[in-house]
């Protein structure tokens, strides 16, 4: 199938997608964006869709996939912390005071010690600390999944090692 008829068969669905991509996002600007970007997504992905096969289940299933993983990422920033106090608990220590300088301390070693990790286990170990899943790292870093796994693995145990104080 040459490129001008593959992209003249994805057009022709778009129509069919602005429903399901509403139905989604409950949203008409939000289901617009996720319209284009799936669009984009098939375009760019040409070379991975079998002539031949149901171009509107494939172009569902990108849509689904860019929906889900945005959804994700989005959940995964707008996680809210309560920082009020809990007087009710019974237990409750209100002599203990939060030392801002030791915690401090504290963060700069582990980043410290994050960034002096040999490189080949500090960017799958930071992918994974942003949020990624091991088959998304394992995907971008063009790694097997084990591989990706060991390393972070790894990458643990030598800030165990780098963070332990006797």
């Amino acid at each position: 199938m040459s490129r001008q008829e593959f992209e003249n068969l994805v057009i022709t669905h778009v129509d069919f997608l602005k429903p399901f991509a509403f139905t989604l996002t409950r949203d008409n600007e939000s289901a617009k964006d996720l319209t284009q970007e799936t669009l984009f997504r098939a375009l760019a992905n040409r070379d991975k869709y079998n002539a031949g096969t149901n171009v509107k289940a494939w172009m569902y299933t990108i849509m689904r996939n860019i929906f889900i993983n945005d959804y994700r990422k989005k959940s995964r920033q707008n996680t809210l912390f309560d920082h009020t106090p809990n007087e009710y608990l019974l237990d409750h220590n209100q002599s203990a005071i939060s030392n801002r300088a030791e915690t401090q301390i504290g963060l700069k070693e582990i980043e410290t010690a994050v960034y002096s990790l040999p490189e080949i286990f500090k960017q799958p170990f930071l992918l994974y600390f942003e949020g990624y899943k091991y088959n998304e790292i394992a995907d971008f870093l063009k790694e097997p999944l084990g591989t990706v796994k060991s390393r972070i693995h790894f990458a643990r145990k030598l800030l165990k090692s780098m963070l332990n104080r006797h």
